[in-house]
């Protein structure tokens, strides 16, 4: 059974830094694109990083670029996403998501097909 689980959320302060993980199970993950999503209250779900299957290309929205980092361990089956600097802005729920078994990440979450359940971060000014 396919299955996202994330972790690693909390309240920190401004400029302090926080590393969420997501751990994968089920097959299809091994071929799968995958990506980090945030929704904050009263707004949308957006895309906040990607990568491809291999760990070689990833990308991230305007806001997260130069401040946090995706990466994967395939051997562990696991998303990380690094975040630096923290601001204020960044409260949200963050969620990890798996685009099988395609192997591009995309920045709709339409393009993705299965999801965490998601992680609150909260960074206070």
């Amino acid at each position: 059974q396919e299955q996202l689980v994330e972790s690693g959320g909390g309240l920190v302060q401004a400029g302090d830094s926080l590393r969420l993980s997501c751990a994968a199970s089920g097959r299809t993950f091994g071929r799968a694109a995958m990506g980090w999503f945030r929704q904050a209250p009263g707004k949308e779900r957006e895309f906040v990083a990607g990568i491809s299957w291999s760990g070689s290309t990833s990308g991230y929205a305007s806001s997260a670029k130069g401040r946090f980092t995706i990466t994967r361990d395939s051997a562990k089956n696991t998303l990380y996403l690094q975040m630096n600097s923290l601001k204020p802005e960044d409260t949200a729920v963050y969620y990890c998501a798996a685009r099988g078994p395609w192997t591009n990440y995309g920045i709709r979450d339409n393009q993705y097909n299965y999801w965490g359940q998601g992680t609150q971060v909260t960074v206070s000014s």
